[in-house]
């Protein structure tokens, strides 16, 4: 039985939700593993839209769905998620949703400290979502974060928030800020913990299990690949690990249950946030592109910037993520435009170049080289099988193939579930 690891090959943004949601129907398991709620799902079946940030996609699906440990939880947005959800009929309860025991939290001082960071005079603005994530990551490297069973032993409790302020206080003195009492965190902690404490478990053992039972699991990334900690736009990235390796690490279980790992590819590129961008449009087509994909952030509602694909940076991120196939998404937004570029290399310096530099300064110097194809006149929209594609689209989903040297197994067409076309099944890969 195989298990599939769906992560993000860009900056995000890139319809994971729609895919996940796709799969989960023929999933036993659905595992979020890294982020927080700072990246959205969009959901849309039938004729309901569930917008999900924290809670794992297949939950909808009524699915076993479980929180890893590389997930940052701010248990106050679980549960109003959890209770939005469950407004719109979504069953949920301890049976379909667990999370692990020793998730870190995400806690008020962690989002004031956040906001703080990106305003205008902090230095480095990165473009964060303000949210939290990155300043309780920090905590838990730092060995010093409240973590999920912390709540369940209420003697302890406050001796922990006590260590931990040790820290954020004096960061809080040295920027003039009123420093946070231990009582606190402890009474905003104790409001939401009878309701997320149920949902604690050993997730690395009910993994082993499923696995062990032959079960189909399915891993859910959030942000994409190039805002990867370590292999993405650096310092304009997130605070986790995003690649599809992270899916062992932040679910407690070993690399070898991993059997395919599908990037979801949009069929241009967008970003939300600060950071190099080389095939950023900020022209009409970049408007184009996003008015007609509905280029709005689902956590945020940011604008995001759009521009051509990219196929320099998806090759790199197949490369380091170990891609096996491509799920390519908002082919139909292209329709209509007569010419379409795709970026096939970059100049530096004056020199060619196949590859994204690690530096910083070296991403902001990169100019895009382009191959110009023929556009499609012909509606891709909707479209339900290769047949029904326009004979240019084809020739582009082709032709990106070939430079990103992985084959396109899903190709989607609208946000709706049914507009899905399957050319290589990933369960049976």
């Amino acid at each position: 039985m195989a298990n599939i690891v769906v992560i993000g090959s860009q900056w995000g943004d890139e319809g994971k939700g729609k895919i996940v949601d796709w799969l989960s129907s023929r999933a036993d398991v659905v595992v979020r593993f890294q982020g927080g709620h700072n990246a959205g799902h969009t959901l849309v079946i039938d004729d309901n839209i569930y917008k999900l940030s924290l809670l794992p996609s297949g939950l909808v699906r009524q699915k076993l769905s479980i929180i890893g440990n590389g997930v940052v939880i701010d248990p106050h947005h679980f549960v109003a998620e959890l209770e939005n959800l469950t407004s719109k009929g979504v069953n949920i309860s301890p049976k379909n949703l667990v999370i692990a025991e020793n998730a870190t939290l995400i806690l008020s001082l962690h989002q004031e400290l956040d906001a703080i960071r990106e305003g205008a005079n902090s230095g480095l603005k990165i473009g964060t979502t303000k949210r939290g994530i990155g300043p309780a990551y920090e905590d838990k490297v730092g060995r010093r974060a409240i973590r999920l069973m912390d709540l369940a032993e209420a003697d302890s409790l406050k001796t922990k928030i006590e260590r931990l302020l040790s820290h954020h206080n004096a960061l809080r003195r040295g920027m003039g800020i009123e420093e946070v009492r231990a009582e606190k965190i402890l009474e905003e902690l104790n409001k939401v913990s009878d309701k997320i404490l149920p949902f604690m478990g050993q997730v690395w053992r009910l993994l082993d299990e499923k696995q062990n039972e032959g079960k189909h699991i399915l891993f859910e990334g959030a942000q994409g690949a190039l805002l990867d900690n370590d292999h993405g736009t650096y310092p304009f990235v997130t605070s986790s690990n995003t690649v599809s390796g992270q899916a062992a690490t932040g679910s407690a279980i070993g690399p070898g249950a991993i059997n395919y790992v599908l990037g979801i590819t949009k069929a241009y590129s967008t970003r939300v946030g600060e950071g190099p961008f080389p095939t950023e449009q900020n022209n009409e087509i970049g408007q184009f592109l996003g008015e007609k994909g509905n280029e709005f952030g689902v956590v945020t509602g940011r604008k995001r910037r759009c521009g051509w694909f990219d196929a320099v940076l998806v090759r790199q991120m197949v490369k380091i993520a170990a891609i096996n196939g491509i799920a390519l998404t908002k082919l139909d937004v292209l329709d209509g435009l007569e010419e379409i570029k795709i970026c096939v290399a970059y100049e530096l310096d004056g020199e060619k170049i196949d590859y994204l530099p690690a530096s910083m300064s070296a991403q902001q110097r990169i100019k895009p080289i382009y191959e110009t194809f023929s556009g499609w006149s012909e509606i891709s929209a909707k479209a339900r099988s290769w047949e029904q594609l326009p004979a240019n689209a084809i020739k582009y989903i082709r032709y990106i193939e070939k430079l990103i040297e992985a084959p396109i197994a899903i190709l989607s067409t609208s946000p709706e579930r049914q507009d899905t076309i399957l050319i290589t099944d990933p369960f049976q890969d």
